[in-house]
């Protein structure tokens, strides 16, 4: 009876359908017997160069021209080469792709070990300890990609069935939040809050945190600015709606009881994970995925991330002459990643650029440090503050980048905002009447505004609109 990696072999030569299926996820490296090695090596030199599956002649004729090779190698590549007869039986073709990639995983992940042992061992002279996570998730993702693409004439009713499919969304508890992306954010994207300084990017964050952990979602937050306790706190002061200087005066009894009540029927799990500001990466956040499904059975429904600009790259390290546009790109690019990785949402944030502090209308130009992250993000909006309306307690939501929605549409909107208790609420319909603003919707908020002159059709509050461009 044949091994796995005479089978594959044998196949690689006599199978062409099987070949074509398989060869571009094999490595030389699977193949740890010498002789099974050097005959991979041209099978898919022979491949490569003719398109075709060789022959065993040509095999025999292309190994008997090796130099590097002594008789006693060449003597049992072709002992082995005498054993492959034909193909499996093609009914038993999809049985063996499965078995390959049964058997690649498995020797990559013992491959990725014994690399890992020996970094740890310091004998490397390349990597360090630092890359072992990066080698094994490699290992760990081989996955064979049998799809070939979508015919539009034949695979149209599958097409039709994924226009009607309902997908999976975390909703917001912001009407026109959830307007604007047809419901809230689906999994597998990365989606980012842009604003100045002290204006509420990480407010937006913890507010949605709590929205998501009322729903009975399970959230990760990761902070790599402030502590743990700080993210808590604000937690705690938007589910309890008290503020925060109310929260550090409560006796033990009334905050306990505060906390009960705030989460009573709630079903999901809030984790908070710190990390010191510049050294945690997509990497890291996968280990942390890990370990919470393992000592947990923790595996979170959308994860925020505080925020992107204070992460590091995986791949572009500080002072390897890589430029802020591509760190922060990669940085984007990994978390992206992660959220299709898992299956997730990912929310994070990013500063203005200098241009953008002294604006009060900016757009995806204003992107502090790179504009690879708009780039790279799925949805992206931000949040602008002014004198007047700081005095009115509210921010103007813009939206800059939407691939559920069209930004034309709904581009502002007001939403009322209350620091001290870290949270948002949908703002009265006559607050709304924003100039180029396109507001239109269902249900409520915006159904009358069509995008026609506001100033005809609507009367405008002049104190929330002067400031306006």
């Amino acid at each position: 009876m044949k091994n796995i990696e005479s089978l594959v072999l044998e196949n690689l030569i006599f199978n062409d359908e099987y070949l074509r299926k398989t060869l571009p996820y094999l490595s030389k490296e699977f193949f740890h017997d010498r002789v099974h090695g050097i005959l991979f090596d041209e099978i898919r030199e022979f491949f490569e160069k003719y398109n075709l599956s060789p022959t065993k002649d040509a095999l025999q004729i292309a190994l008997n021209g090796k130099r590097n090779l002594n008789a006693d190698e060449f003597n049992e590549v072709i002992q082995e080469l005498d054993t492959y007869n034909g193909p499996v039986e093609s009914e038993k073709t999809p049985w063996l792709v499965d078995e390959t990639e049964k058997f690649c995983k498995e020797k990559a992940i013992y491959n990725a070990i014994m690399e890992s042992i020996h970094i740890i061992d310091g004998k490397s002279k390349t990597k360090t300890e630092n890359a072992i996570p990066g080698i094994l998730s490699d290992a760990l993702s081989i996955s064979f990609d049998t799809h070939i693409g979508h015919d539009y004439i034949e695979d149209s009713e599958e097409r039709y069935e994924f226009y009607h499919k309902v997908e999976n969304k975390v909703p917001f508890d912001l009407e026109f939040m959830n307007l604007i992306t047809k419901g809230g954010t689906p999994s597998k994207t990365l989606n980012i809050v842009m604003a100045g300084t002290g204006v509420g990017k990480s407010l937006f964050m913890c507010h949605h945190a709590a929205a998501c952990l009322a729903q009975n979602k399970n959230v990760l937050y990761v902070t790599c600015e402030m502590a743990e306790e700080r993210i808590a706190e604000r937690i705690d002061a938007n589910l309890m709606d008290i503020t925060l200087d109310e929260l550090k005066v409560l006796p033990f009894d009334v905050y306990e009881k505060k906390l009960k009540n705030a989460t009573r029927g709630i079903n999901g799990k809030l984790i908070i994970k710190e990390y010191p500001t510049a050294t945690a990466n997509a990497n890291h956040f996968r280990i942390l995925l890990e370990e919470l499904r393992l000592k947990k059975h923790f595996e979170p429904d959308i994860i925020f991330i505080d925020y992107l600009n204070i992460c590091t790259s995986s791949r572009f390290k500080a002072g390897n002459n890589a430029n802020s546009y591509t760190i922060i790109k990669s940085i984007a690019e990994e978390l992206r990643g992660l959220a299709v990785e898992y299956d997730v949402p990912i929310f994070s944030a990013t500063q203005v650029n200098r241009s953008g502090y002294t604006n009060s209308d900016f757009g995806l130009e204003d992107t502090s440090e790179s504009f690879g992250l708009p780039a790279t993000a799925d949805f992206m909006f931000a949040l602008i503050a002014t004198e007047e309306l700081d005095e009115l307690n509210q921010v103007l939501v813009k939206q800059l980048k939407n691939r559920y929605n069209d930004t034309a549409v709904n581009r502002k909107f007001i939403l009322d905002i209350n620091r001290a208790k870290m949270k948002l609420s949908d703002a009265k319909e006559s607050e709304q009447n924003i100039l180029d603003a396109n507001q239109s919707g269902e249900e409520g908020y915006g159904s009358g505004f069509d995008g026609t002159n506001f100033d005809t059709k609507f009367s405008r509050n002049k104190e929330v609109n002067d400031w306006v461009i």
